[in-house]
């Protein structure tokens, strides 16, 4: 126990001292969460541009909460900025006659935005007729309406920040101390190789902690507005877990490669693509079927997952073990392989 103390304060100390690795830990994940959650917060933010031009029955009944309208004078105008790519789409109405002019460079909103006029143009041609709808929908959301966006880019940006900080450390500190003979000096020394690792652990756990304690209580914040549900202390041990399986990754990487530049670039090659895999930025539903089945082999999708099913899906604790269980299995088993490959010194 004196060795395992004595290396965990040395190594906490260390991280003090070590203000890049702070940065990287705490101001680095923050910076994510105040670029997405500031920007996506914006209720204007997600809707596609119209240019509208003139008055008219149709012009009057677009919805702006779908749309955001730029009025233009003339038709021709509005056209000339669809075709600059100010705007992918302009619309004008001429007694009844609408007129549509769209852009093919951006699909997606000109898509948008034509589904829109003709879903009005359909509904004013319904009241024309004088008969009533013979069909009726009613929509709504499954997840609590007062949610704002954080509340579903939590789970993704505290996965990654997490899972960065971990991979990283990992890598960078093992090659680092091997090369400045750290790792011969420790082994050397009167302490047992358990309490190397449990100290190395141990610190890393607590560095998450308060990483996952300090990203959260920012994002609860007014600017933000994340929401706690009864199940989210489950964050804790699925960050824990996550950490756990990061560690394992760079800790691989570490006992493969020679230099801190291959350590930087290997551990990049392997979390950041993955970040994407694992639905951290964007939804993965616009991925391939084979390759969103194999997206559940990552840990990063598995902690991310599980983390939004605490705090959107309102899933009970037990819809989280599931993916904690995979987690500490996926450390066991890497960590088992990199324990094969590790070297107390360069060979």
């Amino acid at each position: 126990m004196n060795g395992w103390r004595s290396l965990s304060v040395a190594m906490w100390r260390t991280f003090l001292r070590d203000r890049t690795s702070q940065f990287f830990y705490f101001l680095f994940p923050l910076m994510f969460l105040v670029l997405f959650g500031l920007l996506l917060g914006n209720s204007n933010l997600g809707k596609a541009d119209l240019a509208v031009v003139g008055k008219g029955s149709i012009i009057d009944s677009i919805p702006t909460q779908v749309v955001n309208i730029k009025r233009y004078d003339t038709f021709e105008a509005a056209v000339k900025a669809v075709a600059k790519g100010d705007v992918p789409a302009a619309v004008t109405q001429s007694g009844n006659v609408v007129r549509f002019k769209f852009t093919a460079v951006d699909q997606v909103a000109a898509g948008t935005t034509r589904g829109l006029i003709e879903a009005v143009v359909g509904e004013a041609n319904l009241q024309a007729s004088g008969k009533p709808p013979t069909y009726s929908m009613e929509a709504s959301q499954v997840e609590n309406d007062s949610y704002k966006p954080i509340q579903f880019l939590t789970a993704g940006i505290l996965s990654w920040g997490v899972a960065m900080a971990a991979a990283f450390g990992a890598a960078m500190n093992l090659v680092e101390w091997r090369k400045s003979q750290v790792l011969r000096r420790i082994r050397l020394a009167p302490v047992s190789t358990m309490s190397v690792v449990g100290a190395r652990v141990g610190v890393s756990l607590l560095i998450t902690l308060l990483q996952t304690l300090l990203f959260v209580g920012v994002a609860m914040t007014s600017p933000f507005g994340l929401k706690l549900t009864a199940q989210s202390w489950m964050i804790i041990p699925l960050v824990m877990a996550g950490t756990l399986a990061f560690m394992s990754i760079g800790t691989l990487v570490g006992s493969l490669v020679k230099t801190v530049e291959a350590a930087s670039g290997a551990v990049n090659i392997i979390v950041l693509p993955m970040a994407f895999l694992s639905g951290a930025f964007f939804d993965t539903g616009v991925l391939p079927d084979w390759l969103q089945r194999i997206t559940w082999v990552l840990p990063m999708k598995h902690m991310s997952s599980g983390i939004l099913d605490v705090l959107v899906r309102n899933g009970e604790v037990t819809s989280a073990l599931g993916h904690l269980l995979v987690l500490v299995g996926f450390a066991l088993v890497l960590g088992l392989i990199a324990a094969r490959f590790f070297n107390w010194e360069d060979a």
